[in-house]
């Protein structure tokens, strides 16, 4: 089955109904996020049995909550973290060729205003593509004040010296998420969202399933595998501890989370297919100003968390310094009233185990794998770039543990995702929504009721039927945040369009499409910390 091939039906009833069926998996995954789904993938594709059960959506975590870069890391560059980097630009060549209509090339330039930073990041990056060598998306280049104003119009000009241009790239975060599994799925493999893990399986001091329950009709479930892979993100804990606790072997948390705040606005702050990037802000971190599906993603930070919330909120610290770093590089700074939608991701960091994960920006990037006593196999860390040498990371764990036999690796290295197109990609990943985001699927969302009846914010009533029908959509909140991602572009806009979302998922399933409790989540992406909850009906 190729990456062109008629989409796959993914009827819940149906999915169920396999996941009732007595089987022994190879293996079998808790957690739907960019690891879990990229494991699953890599497993199929090698030909072993696979299922994965999520306690939500589809990257509803972390996943979908990145700053949209497939990058090397400069930052890690910085830190000498020189394999990290290398192995993280191999992947992004890889990421960007299996799905090109999802993921693409991206100029970044950082804007000079004392007379060193340009030579000196500037050499930096020109470390940066020899590291990247056949791999690279183009060439580091020096530019004076006027091509950089040429780049970044709207880049404050009092003081500028001149910048540095580099390559690397950007996504749609839960789209691709949502590529790799459907292509899984395409591969044989059985994933089921909505499906939370409530327990895990023992039987003679060995892991060997876990029990699950339908979120929906709370149905359960017993999956029995092989192997079973915790890749739970931020929360891989939770499951440690109930299999430390099952076999008598406490465990120690292995998960700093650090929370990540990003910003959207509207396009005149930065009218440009450029990205701006400042490498070292007034308090150290980096500041991004990103085009994206035709909005501007402001961000980030870098705050450590205790708790491991769905729906992190930012601190008003957070939102002020964004803001305030805007102001230092931009002619016109965006202000609080110019938000279209703030989100928050909250980051896997691996903290040593004598560290209490207090400074997350001193924290590796990098991922781990372990097993456990009973055979659990963890993975957490890491970042979206390399999510595919983390599950081949994750299958090696398993070989090596003796719970599957060994199978060679590098099939997923040039394995075209759902919906990778054949010719040359039209639209850049910066454009506004629309159609191509599908790429060679197009056709066969454009086929069904509605594909002329567009909605708003690039969306159609065919794309939503086309979600419910072959995306695993079961709420408003699934199309609206991930399918679409109008929730994270302009938060207003999608609370307008949620009606007539539910009204399409209502006659397409025939099940509640939760339309209250998104339009109570979307108030929360227009909250900025201080100020009065804005109040929108029902």
């Amino acid at each position: 089955m190729t990456n062109v091939s008629a989409p796959l039906s993914t009827q819940r009833s149906d999915l169920l109904d396999r996941l009732a069926q007595p089987h022994v998996y190879d293996l079998a995954v808790i957690g739907g996020g960019a690891t879990g789904l990229g494991v699953a993938l890599d497993a199929a594709a090698r030909g072993f049995s696979v299922v994965l059960v999520d306690s939500h959506d589809f990257a509803k975590g972390t996943s979908s909550r990145a700053t949209k870069l497939v990058h090397g890391g400069v930052r890690y560059l910085a830190q000498g973290n020189i394999s990290l980097v290398r192995e993280a630009l191999h992947e992004r060549t890889t990421l960007l060729s299996n799905a090109p209509h999802l993921a693409q090339p991206l100029a970044f330039v950082m804007p000079s205003y004392r007379f060193w930073e340009t030579p000196f990041y500037g050499i930096g990056l020109t470390m940066y593509d020899a590291l990247a060598g056949k791999a690279g998306l183009g060439s580091t280049q020096f530019l004076g004040r006027e091509r950089t104003l040429q780049c970044l119009p709207t880049a404050r000009q009092d003081g500028l010296k001149g910048g540095v241009k580099y390559w690397d790239g950007q996504f749609d975060d839960a789209r691709l998420a949502l590529a790799l599994a459907r292509t899984a799925a395409a591969r044989g493999a059985l994933l089921v969202n909505y499906c939370p893990a409530k327990k895990l399986v023992h039987e003679g001091g060995r892991v060997t399933g876990f029990e699950c329950e339908d979120a929906e009709t709370g149905r359960s479930f017993t999956v029995r595998a092989r192997c079973v892979v915790n890749a739970t993100g931020v929360w891989v804990d939770g499951l440690r501890q109930m299999d430390g606790e099952a076999i008598g072997k406490p465990v120690k948390p292995m998960v700093a989370p650090s929370q990540g705040v990003h910003i959207v606005v509207d396009r005149e702050f930065l009218p440009s297919d450029h990205a701006l990037m400042v490498p070292k802000t007034a308090d150290g971190r980096v500041l991004f100003a990103v085009p994206w599906l035709g909005k501007v993603i402001l961000g980030t930070t870098d705050s450590p968390r205790q708790d491991v919330v769905r729906e992190p909120l930012p601190f008003k610290e957070e939102v002020a310094f964004i803001l305030n770093e805007s102001a230092r590089y931009l002619s016109r700074a965006p202000k609080q009233e110019d938000i279209r939608s703030i989100w928050v991701g909250l980051r896997p960091l691996v903290k040593p185990q004598d560290e209490d994960g207090g400074n997350t920006k001193s924290i590796s990037r990098e991922h781990t794998v372990l097993a456990s006593r009973s055979g659990l196999v963890t993975v957490t860390g890491g970042k979206w770039t390399t999510y595919r040498a983390m599950a081949e990371d994750v299958l090696q764990k398993c070989f090596d543990t003796g719970v599957l036999p060994p199978r060679a690796a590098g099939i997923t290295n040039q394995l075209p995702l759902v919906g990778s197109p054949v010719g040359a990609v039209q639209h850049s990943i910066s454009d506004a929504p629309g159609i191509h985001l599908y790429g060679a699927e197009a056709a066969a969302v454009a086929s069904l009721p509605g594909s002329a009846k567009e909605l708003g914010g690039g969306l159609t009533e065919a794309m939503v039927r086309f979600a419910a029908r072959f995306e695993y959509a079961r709420t408003v909140e699934d199309v609206l945040a991930r399918r679409s991602r109008l929730l994270f572009l302009d938060a207003r806009k999608a609370i307008d369009m949620a009606p007539r979302i539910a009204a399409l998922l209502q006659d397409e399933l025939g099940a509640d499409p939760q339309l209250g409790a998104f339009l109570t989540l979307a108030q929360q992406y227009l909250h900025i910390p201080g100020e009065q909850a804005l109040d929108f009906p029902e």
